[in-house]
């Protein structure tokens, strides 16, 4: 592996013209790029990797800019040093977007995997094949949509979903009880999220209310940088209490927040925080203090893989997040991610990610293209 040395990367910001969708009230919907890295050694060894990247009023390019500035200093180097080279991608002068730096560290993963024949989560431990997921709903109408929704997808087999919803108490909340007394009885766990957009008082009313409905969690009530706010709703509810896992993203910060005792779990996702060599630590942070990681999956295939070969590595996390309708988030993919009638999603089949890409429609869809050679 020491021998293989890079010598071309390449940059597709791929904005297709798929489904939309909103996640609160008030929200236009919402335009998310798929943002592709590959790298090639000499001897033709690729590695991929996929981040998205969501917005109001069209698509961004920022990633794909970003790394502009960081792929030159990868030409020549060995995918065998990761964790030197995610090291001085870290101090290059002012913070480097997350999303760039998780790129290019998921794609040195994916390359060492493929050299080595192994499918990205053995070769990172391999602690389980299969993972129980959640349906990840958009914005719905009303509450008998929600109920329908759910029912669908139990008839498909999941076990569990999240609602995305208004980020209204005065919405969320009837609906969340209308969906916990149709399903009552029977094995479907529900959570909500609402996007940090409630306040103190708003989040403490519902989480109170659907601690008693015995919801799994309470995901992103308030904005992440309210620690004292998470600090009081985690002491005055019995719901489990998470949050966004966009902001928090450093393995310091992460140990601070445990010590504090902010959230029941943490929250991350591979393709924000730093890619596959920071989330292992946070994996093994969290595990050392008796804590999940319920790790974020919202976005295109290659995202899904890179947090689902996470998940399967390690022991500590619940749940995969399935990101439905299906369709808005399969473009570009030759093999998709899916759950199964069990409610189980598996590791894709194939070294690295195991993710084929269908390169012709990436190119008619890409916005921004470029590449960098030695």
């Amino acid at each position: 592996m020491r021998q293989e040395r890079i010598d071309r990367a390449e940059v597709f910001v791929v904005g297709p013209e798929v489904e939309r969708y909103t996640w609160a009230e008030g929200m236009t919907d919402q335009y998310m790029v798929n943002v592709i890295l590959r790298l090639t050694a000499k001897s033709g060894l690729e590695g991929i990797a996929g981040a998205a990247m969501i917005t109001s009023n069209g698509f961004d390019r920022s990633v794909g800019e970003a790394l502009r500035g960081i792929l030159p200093d990868l030409m020549g180097q060995t995918p065998a040093e990761r964790e030197g080279l995610w090291h001085r991608m870290r101090n290059l002068g002012t913070p480097v977007m997350p999303q760039a730096q998780s790129l290019v560290d998921i794609a040195l993963w994916d390359m060492t995997a493929r050299h080595a024949g192994l499918p990205l989560y053995q070769l990172l431990g391999g602690a389980r094949h299969k993972i129980l997921s959640y349906a990840s709903t958009p914005l719905l109408a009303d509450s008998a949509a929600y109920i329908d929704y759910v029912a669908e997808r139990q008839r498909e087999g999941f076990k569990a979903v999240k609602f995305h919803c208004w980020c209204n108490p005065a919405r969320d909340l009837p609906m969340c009880e209308a969906a916990a007394a149709h399903f009552a009885g029977s094995d479907m766990a529900l959570m909500l999220d609402v996007e940090q957009r409630y306040d103190l008082m708003g989040a403490l009313r519902v989480g109170r209310r659907i601690g008693e409905l015995g919801f799994r969690w309470f995901e992103a009530p308030l904005v992440d940088t309210d620690v004292e706010g998470y600090r009081q709703l985690k002491r005055q509810t019995t719901v489990p209490i998470i949050a966004a896992g966009n902001t928090w993203l450093d393995l310091q910060q992460l140990e601070h927040a445990v010590r504090a005792d902010f959230w029941s779990a943490l929250r991350v996702d591979a393709t924000i925080c730093g890619g596959i060599t920071p989330i292992r630590k946070i994996m093994g942070l969290a595990e050392a203090n008796g804590m999940s990681v319920e790790v974020q999956c919202w976005g295109y295939t290659l995202t899904q893989a890179a947090n689902l070969h996470v998940m399967l590595a390690y022991g500590n996390c619940t749940y995969f997040e399935q990101p439905v309708p299906y369709a808005a988030f399969e473009y570009g993919a030759t093999n998709v991610i899916r759950t199964d009638k069990e409610g189980y999603v598996h590791a894709p089949d194939g070294p690295g990610l195991g993710i084929g890409i269908d390169w012709a429609a990436v190119k008619k869809a890409t916005i921004l293209q470029f590449e960098v050679t030695a």
